[in-house]
């Protein structure tokens, strides 16, 4: 290897035993949108704004149907609003 070369980090190893950990961008993106509030939110993607307040506090992961839901209210997609670390 030369001096000056990058190496490419190793990812770590997926584990399915530990949990996932999912981050959302909703609250940030809720205000971009025109500071839409949680239950416009919840009326537009047909949940109660109890969901999308417990979304938001990461107390609760949408279902796939739910991500893409909420995803296209804000013209992005899944990646673009929620992230897996």
């Amino acid at each position: 290897m030369a001096k000056g070369d990058v190496v490419a980090a190793t990812p770590k190893p997926f584990d399915p035993r530990k949990p996932l950990v999912v981050t959302n961008h909703i609250r940030r993106m809720r205000f971009e949108k025109g500071e839409i509030t949680q239950q416009e939110l919840a009326d537009l993607v047909g949940v109660t704004r109890q969901t999308i307040n417990a979304i938001e506090g990461a107390k609760y992961i949408p279902t796939l149907e739910l991500a893409f839901r909420i995803s296209r209210v804000f013209g992005v997609g899944v990646e673009g609003v929620f992230e897996v670390g």
